[in-house]
């Protein structure tokens, strides 16, 4: 599970991950966001109406859940379990919240947080998306903010200051992790 900053690079880091791992595969989350240009539903997202996510929400469809920045984030508990019953690794972009409740439904799980070299280049980085309005950003940046005070509470932490780095570090602790499943299955 990898969380952080929007504006961190967790989508690039986890890119390149996949592409050194081909076992590794991410979960497409779903949203109440309307979509940015060239996003493709089930693709980049699932894009729900309000009220279909909170009826799959009632349903009991969602690993997680979150309300970020006015809109609705989650995983779908299904596209996660299959995957996992296929024999692939599952890698999920969550945001703080989720991630919390990750670590409660899901204790086995690694939780890595990927920070950007300082607020400054957040700033730069969300800017240079041109994405999102002035007024979103100043939002995304103080959301920002309280994610960074929370790095603690991960597994580990990775710096993208370099995106290639960043994903050797992840592809690293992801070896680790098999290894010390391999050496348990054995006991």
């Amino acid at each position: 599970m990898v969380s952080g900053p929007s504006g961190a690079g967790k989508g690039t880091v986890i890119g390149l991950v996949r592409k050194a791992l081909p076992n590794v595969v991410t979960s497409v989350s779903a949203t109440t966001r309307a979509p940015r240009p060239g996003e493709l539903d089930g693709l980049h997202y699932r894009f729900l109406s309000t009220a279909d996510f909170r009826r799959a929400v009632a349903e009991g469809n969602f690993l997680e859940w979150v309300d970020y920045g006015g809109n609705l984030y989650g995983t779908l508990r299904a596209d996660v379990e299959d995957k996992l019953a296929q024999g692939y690794d599952v890698v999920l972009e969550i945001e703080l919240q989720g991630a919390r409740v990750i670590r409660q439904t899901m204790p086995a799980a690694t939780l890595i947080f990927v920070a950007p070299p300082s607020v400054d280049e957040l700033a730069r980085r969300l800017h240079g998306r041109a994405t999102d309005t002035p007024k979103a950003i100043a939002r995304r940046l103080e959301i920002a903010k309280a994610e960074l005070a929370a790095e603690h509470e991960f597994d580990e932490v990775i710096v993208n200051d370099e995106p290639e780095r960043a994903a050797a570090e992840v592809v690293a602790i992801m070896a680790r992790r098999r290894t010390r499943e391999t050496r348990h299955k054995g006991d």
